[in-house]
């Protein structure tokens, strides 16, 4: 079995390299004590990924995991689609696809549009700034804040608690943040019944289908979920992007140069730098046999996001970063029936994002000579920080 040290989170692409050579599938034990099975092989991601003896129940998959880990699954916020099968998956995907539509999300590009000035409006050229701080992370908790409609005199308080849910690995501070924000939810929701408005926690809340309505309990796993998919993909979209332009200045000549290049370079920034490391958790009902590996019943299989979409059996020169590639066969948003439903919104966030930062500042460069710090987590693939110098256009 390997074990793989924190050290993983910083150069996972070493491993995966050599994991991939070896074969599509490996036991593994994390730092944090968590054992699974790790996926990383393309053609092996995706057939698992609608093999219907992975399974997605999160209460079940709770208990496989180490005592004293922080997590979402199995809890209150973690009872949703997300971590269901069918036919309870069907169920909570039919509610929410019917409000989060692409209307829906087409909608807030205005709102969106306008945060974006507002932050890079806020960077003072020539000065170093944390990008992730000053853009990747306050664009996507504004703009899911609007969505759900959170009120605006919560907006600062919903901010805190949704941060350290997805930054900290501490059960101390998760677990707290986790019982506040719930809180916090269950008051939004009582307002948006006796008030609603054009939001999508108002449009999940008025659902009816047949007779058939979400409960309280799916209500806030539903929320918690939009928050997930509304949230830290983007913010990791757009500082794993804005770190690979800066790295490839050949590349980010070639945006600045033509613009229609921009929605090819984010395909490429989701397939070259995963906002997810691995997908969400699944476990075998049933023995399942990938490459010569036998994965007995029972056991956590992390599949591997990251290490599918450099695999270089399905992508020539997988290691080049390279925006004019035919990306849209790229996994960074899973496969199948769990395929994230927030794609559409983060990639009209980086979209917007990247367009104003290019047309706002004429230069990217990395303030640091020290490699970057990446989030000590095997899901997320996500800076902790990026200092940059930006140049006025």
């Amino acid at each position: 079995m390997l074990f793989l040290s924190k050290s993983f989170v910083d150069d996972p692409h070493t491993v995966y390299r050599q994991l991939r050579h070896d074969g599509p599938a490996h036991q593994v034990t994390m730092w944090n004590g968590l054992r699974a099975w790790l996926i990383t092989g393309y053609d092996e991601a995706r057939a698992l990924m609608t093999d219907p003896r992975i399974k997605k129940d999160g209460v079940r998959a709770a208990g496989l995991y180490p005592t004293g880990t922080a997590t979402t699954v199995g809890s209150v916020l973690g009872n949703n689609m997300l971590f269901k099968d069918p036919p309870d998956h069907t169920r909570l995907r039919r509610f929410v696809t019917a409000t989060f539509t692409a209307h829906a999300v087409q909608r807030l590009r205005p709102g969106v549009e306008e945060i974006a000035e507002e932050l890079l409006d806020a960077i003072d050229p020539g000065t170093p700034v944390d990008l992730m701080t000053a853009l990747a992370q306050p664009l996507p908790i504004r703009v899911i804040g609007e969505l759900l409609g959170v009120p605006t005199a919560e907006r600062d308080r919903f901010k805190s608690l949704v941060l350290p849910i997805f930054t900290s690995t501490d059960a101390e501070v998760v677990g707290p943040a986790q019982r506040e924000l719930t809180e916090l939810l269950r008051d939004v929701m009582s307002i948006k019944r006796s008030q609603p408005g054009e939001d999508l926690l108002s449009g999940l809340i008025g659902r009816r289908d047949d007779g058939d309505q979400l409960s309280e309990e799916e209500l806030l796993g539903t929320a918690f979920l939009l928050i997930i998919a509304g949230y830290d993909t983007t913010v990791n979209l757009i500082g794993n992007g804005i770190l690979e332009l800066a790295r490839h200045p050949d590349q980010l000549a070639a945006l600045r140069a033509d613009r229609a290049l921009l929605p090819g370079a984010i395909e490429e920034m989701l397939r070259f730098e995963s906002p997810l490391n691995t997908a969400t958790i699944r476990f075998t009902a049933e023995p399942v046999t990938v490459g010569q590996a036998e994965i007995p019943a029972g056991e956590l299989v992390l599949i591997a996001l990251l290490s599918a979409n450099r695999d270089e059996r399905y992508f020539p020169d997988a290691d080049r970063f390279d925006i004019t590639r035919d990306g849209q066969r790229h996994m960074a948003f899973g496969h199948g029936i769990h395929h994230c439903l927030g794609a559409p919104l983060a990639r009209m966030e980086a979209e917007i994002a990247f367009g104003k930062l290019l047309s706002r500042f004429a230069d990217i460069r990395l303030d640091t000579a020290e490699p970057p710090a990446y989030r000590a987590t095997t899901l997320m693939r996500g800076l902790h920080a990026l200092p940059v110098t930006l140049k006025a256009a």
